[in-house]
C-alpha cells in the first residue's frame, strides 16, 4: 500500500473516474490515501455518478464531466490543476460491444490516450511532468494454454477490437515515454470484479439475472478460465505503482484466483441460495453459443508488483464473491437506476 506522507496530498488526475475501477481509485486515494483529485469522466453509460457519492462532499475532490479525447478540455486540468499524478482509466471496455460496434473504441482507447500523452508532452520541459499510469487489460497478451501466466514480458497478441485498441494505446504509452522522456507506466491487470460494476459485465449480470430469475447465459461449454482480481485490490496496485513505480516499466497485477467461467456462475448460485433458500438458482443456467474470438484462458504472474512494490491481493476469490453478491442483493438503489436508463430492466426480469 502506498504510505501517506505526513503534510502531503499529491495532486491526482483520474480519468474515467466514475466508472468500476476508476471509482474504486477515486474513494481510495481519498478517504484512504489523503490525495486530492480531479476526475475527468464522459459519463458513458458504463459510467455511475452514484459511484462517486461516498466522496461527493470531500474538498479533496473535483469532478469535471468531458471527454478524453477532447484536447481544450485535457489541456485546460494539466493546465490549472497541475496534477502530479495521472491515471489513465478512460476506456471503452466490454468485448462485445468492441465486436459489435468497435469506432468508439478506436477513439477512446486510442485516440484519447494520443490526446493525453501530446498534451503530457507539451508541458514537458516548462514545468515538472506528471507521472502517468496507462491502465491495461491482460487480454491484451491474448489466450494461455492449459499452463503458464502472463508477465510484463508477454509477447502481444490481441483477439478482439477492445484487446487491440488497448494494444495500440500501449504501445504509444510506450513510444512516448521513450521518444519524449515523458515518466510513463503501464499496468496489466486481470478481470475485476466487486461492488458498483456495471449490469453488463459477468459477475453482476449473473447475479441481477439469477435475482430476476431468468436464464444465466454462460458462453460455449463454459470452461474459460479467467484469474479473478477484486477491484479494491486492485486500485491498492494502481496507487502504488503511479506513486512509486518506475517509469518505462511495465505490471501485471492478478488475483491468484483462476476460475473457469461456469465455476464462477455455479458459486454466485450457491451464495444466492444461501440467501434465499429454495430457489435452486443453478437450474437457470443456460449454455449458449461462444463469442467470436474469445480467449480461453487468462491467468496473470503479479511477483514483479509484490517484489518491487510490495503489493499482493487481499481478498481471496470466495470472501470477495460472497461480498461481491451481498453487495448487489443490497443495494438496489445503485443499479436500479442503471438497469432502468439501459433498458436491461426486462432482460434482466427485475421490472418493479
Amino acid at each position: 500500500m502506498v504510505d501517506k506522507t505526513a503534510g502531503q496530498k499529491p495532486r491526482t488526475l483520474i480519468t474515467g473516474g466514475a466508472g468500476f475501477i476508476g471509482s474504486a481509485l477515486v474513494r481510495l486515494a481519498i478517504e484512504k490515501l489523503g490525495w486530492t483529485v480531479t476526475t475527468l469522466d464522459k459519463l458513458t453509460y458504463a459510467a455511475s455518478m452514484a459511484s462517486l457519492d461516498p466522496v461527493s462532499d470531500s474538498p479533496e475532490h473535483t469532478f469535471i464531466e468531458g471527454d478524453i479525447a477532447d484536447r481544450e478540455t485535457v489541456r485546460a486540468i494539466l493546465t490549472d490543476f497541475q496534477p502530479e499524478l495521472v491515471i489513465n482509466l478512460a476506456a471503452e471496455s466490454h468485448v462485445d460491444r468492441s465486436i459489435d460496434e468497435p469506432s468508439q473504441f478506436i477513439s477512446t482507447n486510442i485516440e484519447g490516450v494520443f490526446v493525453l500523452l501530446e498534451e503530457l508532452r507539451k508541458l514537458n520541459g516548462k514545468r515538472v511532468t506528471p507521472r502517468l499510469l496507462q491502465v491495461s487489460t491482460d487480454e491484451v497478451f491474448g489466450s494461455l494454454d492449459d499452463s503458464g501466466a502472463f508477465t510484463e514480458m508477454s509477447p502481444y497478441r490481441p483477439n478482439s477490437p477492445y484487446s487491440a485498441s488497448k494494444a495500440a494505446a500501449d504501445h504509444l504509452a510506450r513510444a512516448w515515454g521513450r521518444t519524449y522522456g515523458l515518466p510513463i507506466m503501464v499496468s496489466h491487470s486481470s478481470n475485476n470484479y466487486g461492488p458498483y460494476q456495471h449490469p453488463e459485465k459477468l459477475i453482476p449480470r449473473m447475479i441481477l439475472s439469477a435475482l430476476g430469475r431468468q436464464p444465466l447465459p454462460v458462453y460455449g461449454d463454459g470452461l474459460h478460465v479467467r484469474d479473478w482480481l477484486h477491484v479494491e485490490d486492485n486500485a491498492r496496485a494502481l496507487a502504488d505503482i503511479v506513486s512509486r513505480g518506475t517509469p518505462g516499466e511495465s505490471y501485471t497485477i492478478g488475483g491468484l484466483a483462476e476460475r473457469t467461467n461456469l465455476s464462477v456462475v455455479r458459486a454466485i448460485c450457491d451464495r444466492l441460495d444461501d440467501r434465499l433458500p429454495g430457489k435452486d438458482h443453478a437450474r437457470l443456467i443456460t449454455h449458449v453459443d461462444d463469442r467470436p474470438g474469445h480467449d480461453r484462458r487468462y491467468a496473470i504472474d503479479p511477483a514483479k508488483v509484490g517484489r518491487d512494490l510490495g503489493w499482493s491481493p487481499t481478498y481471496d476469490f470466495d470472501s470477495g464473491l460472497k461480498q461481491t453478491v451481498d453487495w448487489y442483493c443490497d443495494n438496489e438503489a445503485w443499479w436500479r437506476p442503471i438497469i432502468d436508463r439501459d433498458g436491461l430492466t426486462e432482460r434482466l426480469g427485475l421490472a418493479r
